[in-house]
């Protein structure tokens, strides 16, 4: 099951593809633009971009999963009203604590739902972000401290979208990796032996194609999209086959 933003939006038919061929999964992906955690909370229905039979925790009661991808850039400037207004700019560590005290409440309902242990967590870690790249450093710094404490997965696929050694550094191009080379569509410009990650209009989307008023899944090959979901598929497959 993967609920999540805008990025989860246009990367859920992509990950839907690699899980299949990763570990033959039954795939639902519950994406809303624009939201964050508190927005799948259950009880937040009315100042919320989530209905209630979206909320993560009906979700799981209704599909069962084996895991719960949980994909989230942070909403940090208040576009959804379950935020109180609250943002990393006004507030940076009062952001901090509310999305810890979201993360917690989140993972509580969903396991709560599961019932006994519940389904297995994974928190997808975020790429680069050029305006704030500290926010991106410490929400993805809480999200690993909550999985460790719990016993949930990680999935680092914003290394996989960053400069080797540059973690938190924004780029607009990687080296082409074997995969891409292999596919001319995937490593946009082979002569320099490099491919694009966003466009030149759209720093935070991995989706090559231009963004609508009507959120949407990717519809062209956009190799960052490709090179997220692999990751959060790999750290499923392991654990699928290590268990």
């Amino acid at each position: 099951m993967y609920p999540g933003d805008s990025l989860a939006m246009e990367n859920q038919k992509v990950l839907g593809r690699e899980l299949r061929g990763e570990v033959r999964a039954r795939y639902t992906s519950a994406p809303y633009s624009g939201t964050t955690l508190c927005d799948y909370l259950e009880g937040s229905a009315e100042r919320s971009l989530v209905p209630a039979p979206d909320k993560a925790a009906a979700l799981v009661r209704k599909l069962r999963p084996d895991y719960v991808v949980l994909q989230f850039w942070g909403n940090a400037w208040g576009y959804t009203p379950c935020m109180d207004g609250i943002t990393y700019d006004g507030s940076r560590e009062r952001f901090l604590d509310r999305y810890a005290a979201d993360a917690r409440r989140l993972t509580e309902q969903i396991r709560s739902a599961g019932g006994g242990g519940g389904p297995r967590i994974v928190w997808v870690l975020q790429g680069p972000d050029p305006v704030t790249p500290d926010r991106v450093r410490r929400v993805n710094e809480l999200c690993e401290r909550r999985a460790d404490g719990s016993g949930e997965l990680v999935a680092d696929a914003g290394r996989t979208v960053s400069a080797e050694g540059a973690r938190y550094t924004w780029t607009q191009y990687l080296p082409c990796d074997a995969r891409e080379r292999a596919r001319a569509d995937y490593c946009t410009e082979p002569g320099r032996d490099r491919t694009a990650l966003h466009r030149d209009d759209d720093y935070l989307h991995f989706c090559l194609a231009p963004t609508t008023s009507t959120p949407r899944p990717c519809p062209v090959p956009s190799p960052g999209i490709l090179r997220i979901a692999r990751e959060i598929a790999r750290v499923i497959g392991e654990d699928v086959r290590d268990g």
